[in-house]
This record gives C-alpha cells, sequence and structure tokens, in this order.
C-alpha cells in the first residue's frame, strides 16, 4: 500500500484510539457491524491477520483486482465511484471477492458474487474526485461468517479531528510501481487524520472539499497506493469499528509522498444518499466523536478563508466590561432580528456565514415560514437608516424535534440563509459555549434584542438595539421558582432578586453571552419569562442551554462549522446549598 492519483497503500505501526462511545444510530445492521472477532489489535504490523478486517472486498475484471470495497450489508457493497466509472467495469464484467486473504493461492474463507446493479453518485466529478462514492449491489446475498461481516458507517455529524488515528487496507502497491510481492497478502497501515484545512494547503485551496477527508504522515513513507481505491478507512470507538472514508486519491507525484495526504471520500456526507438506494435491510450508521479539540482549526496559509472558530467572538467595537441600555453601533456583530412583513418578531445569532440560531419558539409559529420569514443582520434599530444592514431570507428551517411547546424544553431552531453572508465589522459571528461549559450562580452574563422594555411597553422610537447584564440564576434556585420538571438540564437562568432589569417579550431567540480570554460565547438561547409578567422580583427569565446541543448542531450544519469554546466559571457554584419545596 501506498496510492497514486485514484487508488492505494503502504507499511504500518500503531497505536489504535479510545473514543467516547456513539448516539445515532441506523437500523438492523447494528446488531453485527464492525465487530470483527479476529481484530482485537492495538498495534499493527503490515499484513493482517485473517479475519482481521471481514469487510474488505476485491473488485475484479478478468479475474485480476483492480479496486476495493467494503460489505455494508449482506447484499451491498461500497466502494469509489472511480473504480465504478472504469472502462471495462459493468454488471457483465464485475465479480465481488469476499472473505479473502491473499490474491493468489488459498483462500478456504473466501465467497464471489456477480454484480447486479451498479450506483455511481450522480454528482460524481472525475476530474475532481468530488462525490467519489459507489454502491454494488450482489447478484445475491451472503452469508455472514467469521471472515464476512459488514462494517459500521459514520453518520452524518461525525467529527474526525486532526491527528486521529485511523486504518486503511488494501492489496495495492507497496510502492510506486511496487507491486505488492506473491502471494499478495492483504495489508493494513495506521494512518493519522490530517484535517481539511492543512489539506488543501498541502493540495491547493480548494481542492480539498468537504466531502473528503485526508490521512497521512507528513514525513511520507507509509500510505496507500494503486490498487487500494475504493477501500475503507476505518476507527474504532466504543468496540465498533466506523468507516470514516473511501480511498479515492493522493498526489500525482507518487504514493506517501512528503506533505501529500491520501485522500479519501467522507463516508458520513452521504448517509442520506446511501439510505435512499438502500431501502431495506439498511447499513448501521454510527456516529464518529473525536475528544478534545480539533488542532486543524488553526491551521491558516495563503488563500485559506479564516475558520469559524478563529473569528467568532471577536467583535472589533466592543470592549465593554459595564454596558448602558443603548447598544453601540458594532458592539454585538452577531446578533439578527427575525421579520415577518417587515415586522421584527424575534432574535437570533449569526454562528456562521450561513446559518443563524434561535429558539424553536419563534420558528414554530403559525405565520413563520421559509416563504414569510426575513432575516437582518447588521442592524442597529428597527426604523430609520441603518447603513450596515444586510437581509436574507431563509431556505432551511429546522426546529429540534424533541421541542416541547409547552415547557419549552429543546428551544431551539436552526436557520439556513438563503445565500451566505460576507463579514465585516458590523457582521460576524459568535462562539457557542462547548459541552462541559459551566456557567456559576452570580456569573454576569449580556443579553441583547429589540424587544419591549417593560410589560406591556413598547421599544421607543427608533427602536434602537438594547443590552442588559445580568447575573445566571442557577438551575436549583431557578427550580424553586419555576419547578424541577420546567428548569431541565437543557435550561439556564438569569435576573435580578430584586427584579428591574430583564429580557422581554420580541427579545425571544437572541443570545445570551459571556466574554472569556477576549473572546464572547454564547451560553443561552433567550427562551421565557414570567406569564406574570417580565423583570419581576425573584423570577428570573429562562434560556435553552447552548453547550447541551453541539452535537445536534454539527449534524445539521456538517461545513464550516461554528466555533465552540468551553467557557468556565471560576471559584465555587452557590447553587449548589440552594434549597427549596419547589412549586
Amino acid at each position: 500500500m501506498t496510492l497514486t492519483s485514484a487508488m492505494a497503500f503502504c507499511k504500518v505501526i500503531c497505536v489504535a484510539t479510545l473514543l467516547t462511545l456513539l448516539s445515532q444510530e441506523s437500523q438492523s445492521q447494528l446488531s453485527v457491524c464492525g465487530k470483527p472477532p479476529f481484530n482485537t489489535k492495538i498495534v499493527g504490523g503490515q499484513v493482517a491477520s485473517a479475519g482481521s478486517w471481514p469487510w474488505q472486498a476485491s473488485l475484479r475484471t478478468s479475474g485480476f483486482h483492480f479496486c476495493a470495497g467494503t460489505l455494508i450489508n449482506n447484499q451491498w457493497v461500497l466502494t469509489a465511484a472511480h473504480c465504478c466509472a472504469r472502462s471495462g467495469v459493468s454488471t457483465s464484467t464485475l465479480t465481488v471477492s469476499l472473505g479473502l486473504q491473499s490474491l493468489q493461492g488459498s483462500n478456504p474463507n473466501l465467497a464471489l458474487r456477480t454484480v447486479s446493479q451498479i450506483i455511481i453518485h450522480p454528482n460524481f466529478n472525475i476530474a475532481t474526485f468530488n462525490n467519489d462514492i459507489c454502491l454494488l449491489r450482489l447478484s445475491s446475498p451472503v452469508t455472514f461468517t467469521t471472515y464476512i461481516q459488514p462494517v459500521c458507517l459514520a453518520a452524518t455529524g461525525s467529527t474526525f479531528y486532526k491527528g486521529t488515528l485511523s486504518w486503511s487496507t488494501g492489496w495495492g502497491n507497496v510502492g510506486t510501481g511496487v507491486s505488492l510481492p506473491f502471494p499478495q497478502h492483504l495489508m493494513e497501515v495506521q494512518l493519522p487524520i490530517v484535517g481539511n484545512r492543512e489539506c488543501n494547503c498541502n493540495y491547493g485551496v480548494g481542492v480539498v472539499t468537504d466531502n473528503m477527508m485526508c490521512a497521512g504522515f507528513s514525513a511520507g513513507g507509509k500510505g496507500i497506493c494503486h490498487g487500494d481505491g475504493g477501500g475503507p478507512l476505518v476507527s474504532k470507538q466504543g468496540g465498533r469499528w466506523i468507516q470514516g472514508g473511501i480511498v479515492s486519491f493522493t498526489s500525482s507525484l507518487g504514493c506517501a509522498v512528503p506533505n501529500r495526504p491520501s485522500g479519501y471520500t467522507r463516508v458520513s456526507q452521504y448517509q442520506s444518499w446511501i439510505n435512499s438506494q438502500i431501502t431495506s435491510n439498511q447499513p448501521g450508521f454510527l456516529t464518529y466523536i473525536s475528544t478534545g479539540t480539533d488542532g486543524d482549526l488553526s491551521v491558516s496559509c495563503p488563500g485559506l478563508p479564516l475558520s469559524i472558530p478563529q473569528v467568532c467572538g471577536l467583535p472589533p467595537f466592543n470592549t465593554k466590561i459595564v454596558g448602558g441600555q443603548v447598544a453601540s453601533a458594532g458592539s454585538w456583530p452577531w446578533q439578527a432580528s427575525l421579520q415577518r412583513s417587515g415586522f421584527h418578531i424575534c432574535g437570533g445569532t449569526l454562528i456562521n456565514n450561513d446559518w443563524v440560531l434561535t429558539a424553536a419558539h419563534c420558528c414554530a409559529r403559525s405565520d413563520v415560514s421559509t416563504s414569510t420569514l426575513t432575516v437582518s443582520l447588521g442592524l442597529q434599530s428597527l426604523q430609520g437608516s441603518n447603513p450596515n444592514q444586510v437581509s436574507r431570507t431563509v431556505s432551511q428551517i429546522i426546529i429540534h424535534p424533541n421541542y416541547n411547546s409547552v415547557t419549552l424544553d429543546n428551544d431551539i431552531c436552526l436557520l439556513k440563509l438563503s445565500s451566505p453572508v460576507a463579514f465585516t465589522t458590523y457582521i460576524q459571528p459568535v462562539c457557542l459555549a462547548a459541552p462541559g461549559s459551566t456557567f456559576y450562580k452570580g456569573t454576569l452574563s449580556w443579553a441583547t434584542g429589540w424587544g419591549r422594555i417593560g410589560t406591556g411597553v413598547p421599544l421607543p422610537s427608533p427602536g434602537n438595539l438594547l443590552e442588559v447584564q445580568l447575573p445566571i440564576v442557577g438551575n436549583r434556585q431557578c427550580s424553586c421558582t419555576y419547578g424541577p420538571s420546567i428548569i431541565t438540564s437543557n435550561k439556564m437562568c438569569t435576573g435580578f432578586s430584586t427584579g428591574g432589569r430583564d429580557i422581554c417579550q420580541g427579545d425571544g431567540g437572541g443570545p445570551l453571552v459571556n466574554k472569556q480570554a477576549g473572546r464572547w460565547i454564547q451560553g443561552g438561547i433567550t427562551s421565557f419569562t414570567s406569564s406574570l409578567g417580565c423583570a419581576l422580583p425573584n423570577f428570573p427569565s429562562g434560556y435553552t442551554r447552548v453547550s447541551q446541543y453541539q452535537s445536534w448542531i454539527n449534524s445539521l450544519i456538517t461545513s464550516f462549522q461554528p466555533g465552540y469554546y468551553t467557557y468556565t466559571s471560576t471559584g465555587i457554584d452557590g447553587d449548589l446549598s440552594v434549597t427549596c419545596t419547589p412549586p
């Protein structure tokens, strides 16, 4: 193994990664996928032992191996489109070998099948290798054995951070122009993931799309090569092997060249397409979650746009420690106004150049749809001149599937703008609170919006954006007011015990933010106040806790993902000592 511009593989040394378990699942194959009984490796060698990779398939024409693939259920094999699009490949010429250990000699566990259907992705581009994915339907099902089993597939929202160790397998060349020696045993190599930003810097900005992923050593020497195309790149999590990539390409300079990672089709981008083709006995999809932080986000090179984590939460016009009522222009450049028929109905926050975060109760209104909703950014006042304003219609409204309109649990919604916005000093994304963020009682936070300034009191002309600083009220204390069935772990609260300052009607969907290490991080989405009125004594306001929803957000925003930072409160949380008899 080692690979040229369309195939691949080389050698191996390693340590397997241990990551947290998955969440997203898909149907019957989950009971069997990704659990080879003969694969318990932590460190691997060059030659793969029999049964280590029981999903590995060899694609052949006229008896000769030319590409690889993976078994994903008892009748379907996943491979690369460039393998299927070769001249001479058709249902009448193609055979698939499973349970194969070597290309020559005896293979007692072998099962052979012809192919009844070849489905190349309709948007496959042979010049760029974008959408390099293909499905093969076997002429008849195979029986699972200890040597023939399906792999699990990476579900939508899976994350493969830079440095994640993964395995690639195949019967490809062991070097540029160097064939695999007799008897041509299946080879394995462990490779670290190379982030897409770094990979674009290696190949040229724009070459590596969101539908791709990369792996390899900067020093070269190990990698995929000619003959490995269509094969798997897999990672182990929670005892299961999950296929994250399909071998697609590497440098035209040769196999395993320094600073030229190998390229793979990113499987998690194609769950919907695969399931649209395989309508029964669907493959097992599992969400692969990398731990820690992604070092690729800090990579930069000429021509590469800054990543959202590099730019989020850094408004040039906001240096405040204590603020007044009216927000100065540009202070909160992520603030959005959701409007219907030109009238403001809710707030929201820009989280990348294409998506706005808001509350589900704003999106679930009977008068809100993609044909009626407009999002305004760079807005200072609801009336009069707004020289920095940019407006967009909305192409997609995604309400959290578990939103409860009665309790306002999971009160979160994503809006996809009809077209991306350009970042300016007045329009910039906010950072989002990552899982594990802590907001202790008394932490001072900022809420912003164009809502009423009191119960039944509208915002006076010209309707300037307002800001208010509020202390966090711990969930135990907030439950004393509203009850633990209302104040779940998905929520957070703020407010003064004396009342007088708070959010009000019209602020819903807007942000609650905190500053840490020079960045503004959104911890909450404005959700509710007391039904008795706004800013009442001992009635805190409620927010959706953003840190609970990173996985959900990332499952929907698969490219140019928001910037997440862990907000950490200092000291001791006084809320832990609160006791009461909740209502």
